[in-house]
Order: structure tokens, then C-alpha cells, then sequence
């Protein structure tokens, strides 16, 4: 297979279509949390719309990002990248003006599956053209690019919050699409794997969405109708059977998606154990952290995304250090450190209550913000170089695509859980808070009814003056002691995926110099 040198005008080309094409994701995953709360208002979504509406990507990222490596490997890199953007940049112009939340889900259900295709083929594509002794030069330039776009991502996603223009972050992905296939189709050269032969994991493939989408369901389904009701029960039984299935397809199958082999390694498995609990409780503490300052501590949206800076700064300017100690003394010791101190920083932002505002966002939100995002900084090429270290390069590729694949799995998991267990806090809170309050039991029902909208929760009608006054702030009373609950099972997650480190990984069981492939994550 021919390679170009990444100086050469073939290989700038590579790199600008691949760059282009992970800025739409990034911004993508990094923006659309912002703008949540606009988009709830917009569409008068409940907050158990939320989670699906983040959920329906992630489901499709997750069952399909295995087999968008395989296609692409079997069919040629460059055709499935262009047709993963093609499907990525059309289901982001349909969500631009979905009109409604159910249509949104299903568009971003499409977007699921164009990134599924898109995002593997990104660096795969670096990696099958550029030279390999220009490789590790390449991703690093990959990584920089696309962690200054994850920089921009919530500060753009805030401007066009507060200007009421959050459908723009759905649009901006047009114009940046069009162009890396119009780089793609004049300028870069096919690449296929002509001795790949193997047979597609499909019926894997739908075993895991299914079943994913049915717990996921149950889950979100539990605030609405209580844990006793049949829909729950069905939902809940029969995703657990179906992800059952999934791993016996995965142990009979003769090409499978996820090869069960590569978790007899104790660190690999414990590597993407670590991977789960960390990064569930990542995606949870992100979400309502983001919800808590607008909804409820009265940021603009703006300001909610500059507050993620610190963060963003700290896995810049520590992460390569990171990797480097890794390589020279092994990643054990970070990876127990790393998740330890993210826990800390969660558990920390857990006990911020109701504060004055950005004013004092520096004695507030700040140091938990700081704590969390150094964990982070500590944790992601330390975890890279134990998941690629422990398995032979053969494997390497599948090795990085199935913790990948658990990273959208852990957000999946954690939407709907604490989705859930958010809305029976907040309404509990509120029950509580109802007590003190001189209502009729028909009035405190009707002010319950609001719950589901968690932080945007809005007093009925026929409440006015003080009365009101006394409501909403009971409102956010509950919403503060939701999310200080959530955060404190997030920061739980973090500190069991440190444990996970101590139980399993190994340093004798990794080999050296793996942590360029954290750009993967």
C-alpha cells in the first residue's frame, strides 16, 4: 500500500479532510451540551427529552462505530468517510429544522450513524496514507487541531445559545462537510484493505442497539410510570437479554465486532472497565454541571461554555506530559491517581449550592472545575497506553475501537440512569419542599407535574406574587439537590474506576510507547 510524506501536498490534503471532518464532531458533542437549555425551552422538551435526544446518537455511534472500521477497511477508506459525512452533514441539516423533539431524536439518530462511519475513518485514514515514520507526527497535528476545536465548541455553542440560535449548531456542520468532500473527492487517493475478506458483525451490531435502546427506554420510562408497571419491566428484561445475546454472538461469531479474547488480559479488561465508570460519570457531571449554571444559577449560555476552559487548558497542557511518564514508568499509578482526583473534583462541585451568579464563579465552581479537569488530564493517555500496550498490534485497531465504542456505551448508560434517578431526586426534593408550603393537595399536584422538566421547570398557571416567588425557588431548591446527588454517584464512578486500576491493571502486562493514539478518544 502506497504512502505519501505528510509534507507533501497529497498528505496536507489528507490531514485538512480529516481535520475538517472530526471538527463536525467535536463541535458537535462539545456545543450541543451548552445549548441544551435553549433548546429545551425551544422545544418545550421535558428533561427526560434531553437525555434521548443525546442518547439517540450516542445508541447509533456506539452499536455501529465497530463495523464504520470494518466497512471502511473492506470497501475503501475514503469512499466510507465521505459517505459517513455525507449522512453525518444531511442529518445535521435535518436536525437544524427538526420542528419538534421526536423528529430531533430521529435525525440524530442519523447523525449516529454517519459519525459511525465518519469518525473511524478519520484517523484511519492518516494512519493507512501517511508514512509510517510521519505517523505519530501526523496525529499529534490531528490531536492539536481537533482539541482547539473542542476548545471553541462550548463557547460557540453558548454564543449561539444566547442569541437564540441554536439550530446553528446543527447548521455549522454544512459548510464544513461540503468542503472535506470536495477535498476528498479531487485531491485524496482510495485506500482498501484488499486482503480483508471478513464478513460484517451484523447481527451483533443490532443485538447491542436494540438492547441498549430498550434499557435505555426502561430507564427513562421509570419517572413517568414508577418502577412497578410492565413497560418498564418488558423494557429492562428484554434489553438485558438482548445485550446477553450480544455477547454470545460476540463468543460463537467467526468475525465479531467485539472479540471477547482481547478481555482475557486482565489490564486490557481493566482498562475498559476503568473506561466505563470514568467516563459515565464524566458524561453525567458535564451535563448537569451545564444545566445547574444556566437553568439555575442564572449564567448565559455563554458563560456556561467559558467555564469548561480551565478543563479544556488542563488536558492540553498535561495530557502529553501524562503520556510521557506513562511510557517511562508505566501506567499504573496515573490511572489510579487520575480517576481518584476526577472523583475529587466531581465530589467537590456536588456541595456548590445556590450561588450569586458568574460573580462568583472563581470561589464556586472553580476549584471543583479545576481538580476534576487535572484528574482528566492524568487519566486519558495513561488509559490509552494501557488499553494499546496490552494487546499485540494486530489488535491494536480493534483494541482502540472497542474502547471507543465503551466511552459512547458509558454516556449511553449514564444518561438514562441518572436521567432517571435526577427526576425521582428532584421530585423527591420537591415533595419535601411542598411540605412547608400552605397548598391545597390538587395545587401541590400540579406544581409536582413540572418535575420531569427538571432545572426548566416553569410555575403553572394560576400562581402569582409571592406565591410564585416561594414555588420557583423551591423549584431550584430541588434542581440543586438533584444535581448535588447526581454529582456525588458521578464522583462514585470516578473513584470505582480508580479502584478498577488497582484491582486489574498491570504495568508489566504494557508495552512502551502507546500514548500518541490518545487522539482516538
Amino acid at each position: 500500500m502506497a504512502t505519501v510524506a505528510l509534507s507533501s501536498k497529497a498528505g496536507r490534503w489528507i490531514m485538512a479532510s480529516s481535520i475538517m471532518a472530526s471538527a463536525m464532531a467535536f463541535i458537535d458533542g462539545t456545543a450541543l451540551n451548552v445549548v441544551l437549555p435553549s433548546l429545551q425551552k425551544s422545544l418545550n422538551a421535558s428533561g427526560t427529552d434531553l437525555f434521548w435526544i443525546l442518547n439517540a446518537y450516542l445508541l447509533m455511534l456506539a452499536a455501529l462505530i465497530l463495523i464504520g472500521g470494518s466497512l471502511g477497511d473492506r470497501l475503501g477508506r475514503k469512499k466510507v468517510f465521505m459517505v459517513g459525512i455525507s449522512i453525518f452533514i444531511s442529518g445535521s441539516l435535518a436536525c437544524g429544522f427538526a420542528p419538534g423533539v421526536l423528529l430531533l431524536i430521529v435525525f440524530r439518530m442519523l447523525q449516529g450513524v454517519g459519525g459511525a462511519l465518519m469518525i473511524p475513518g478519520s484517523l484511519s485514514l492518516i494512519s493507512s496514507s501517511i508514512h509510517p515514520k510521519e505517523r505519530g507526527k501526523a496525529i499529534g497535528t490531528w490531536s492539536a487541531f481537533t482539541t482547539m476545536v473542542t476548545i471553541g465548541g462550548p463557547i460557540l455553542g453558548g454564543a449561539f445559545g444566547d442569541a437564540g440560535l441554536w439550530r446553528y449548531i446543527f447548521f455549522i456542520n454544512i459548510p464544513i462537510g461540503i468542503i472535506a468532500l470536495i477535498i476528498l473527492a479531487k485531491h485524496v487517493n482510495e485506500i482498501r484493505d484488499e486482503q480483508d475478506k471478513q464478513r460484517l458483525d451484523l447481527a451483533g451490531a443490532v443485538a447491542i442497539a436494540m438492547g441498549l435502546a430498550a434499557v435505555t427506554f426502561g430507564f427513562l420510562r421509570i419517572p413517568a410510570i414508577g418502577l412497578n408497571n410492565w413497560q418498564v419491566y418488558a423494557s429492562l428484561g428484554g434489553g438485558l437479554l438482548l445485550l446477553v445475546a450480544f455477547v454470545m454472538i460476540e463468543r460463537y461469531s467467526k468475525t465479531p465486532m467485539m472479540p471477547l479474547q482481547l478481555f482475557s488480559n486482565l489490564t486490557f479488561s481493566g482498562a475498559n472497565l476503568l473506561t466505563f465508570f470514568l467516563y459515565a460519570g464524566l458524561g453525567a457531571g458535564m451535563l448537569f454541571l451545564g444545566l445547574n449554571l444556566v437553568q439555575v444559577q442564572g449564567y448565559s449560555q455563554l458563560q456556561s461554555g467559558l467555564t469548561f476552559l480551565p478543563f479544556t487548558i488542563l488536558m492540553i497542557t498535561v495530557a502529553r506530559f501524562a503520556g510521557a511518564l506513562a511510557d517511562k514508568h508505566g501506567p499504573r499509578l496515573l490511572l489510579i491517581f487520575g480517576p481518584a482526583v476526577a472523583g475529587l473534583g466531581l465530589l467537590i462541585l456536588s456541595f456548590v449550592k445556590q450561588t450569586t451568579g458568574p460573580a462568583a464563579y472563581w470561589t464556586t465552581f472553580f476549584p471543583g472545575i479545576l481538580v476534576f479537569g487535572l484528574g482528566m488530564s492524568f487519566t486519558v493517555a495513561p488509559l490509552t497506553t494501557a488499553v494499546m500496550g496490552s494487546v499485540s498490534d494486530s489488535h491494536s485497531g480493534t483494541a482502540s475501537g472497542v474502547n471507543n465504542a465503551l466511552t459512547r456505551i458509558a454516556s449511553v448508560f449514564a444518561n438514562a440512569i441518572l436521567g432517571a434517578l435526577a427526576v425521582l431526586f428532584f421530585s423527591g426534593a420537591l415533595q419535601g419542599q411542598l411540605k412547608n408550603i400552605k397548598l391545597n393537595d390538587k395545587q401541590k399536584q400540579v406544581i409536582e407535574q413540572q418535575s420531569v422538566n427538571l432545572g426548566n421547570a416553569s410555575v403553572p398557571a394560576g400562581f402569582e406574587g409571592k406565591e410564585k416567588t416561594i414555588i420557583e425557588q423551591a423549584y431550584k431548591d430541588s434542581f440543586i439537590a438533584a444535581y448535588g446527588n447526581i454529582m456525588r454517584i458521578s464522583a462514585g464512578l470516578g473513584f470505582l474506576g480508580a479502584l478498577m486500576a488497582v484491582l486489574f491493571i498491570r504495568n508489566s502486562a504494557v508495552k512502551k510507547g502507546t500514548h500518541q493514539t490518545t487522539a482516538t478518544k
